[in-house]
């Protein structure tokens, strides 16, 4: 089955209060909004730190032993 989308269910990061958001995957996606609405921390705090969390924990035991813990972010759910 291939995943057609980035779905963020329940991201409190910051300033973010429990929004859900679906973004395409393989097309250009914009964030836009107000200062202080929550762009970075649903781009940077929220996306980006879960897959950077999930790449570390792909790694091997002897690899992660070398890396900080990396916390997983205030949200419910990305798949």
């Amino acid at each position: 089955m291939a995943i057609d989308r980035i779905t963020v269910r329940g991201a409190r990061q910051h300033n973010l209060k429990n929004i859900n958001v679906e973004i395409p995957r393989d097309r250009l996606t914009v964030i836009t909004g107000l200062s202080g609405s929550g762009k970075s921390s649903l781009a940077f705090d929220t996306i980006y730190a879960e897959g950077q969390r999930r790449y570390v924990e792909s790694l091997s035991a002897y690899a992660r032993q070398f890396l900080d813990q990396l916390e997983k972010p205030d949200v419910d759910s990305v798949d």
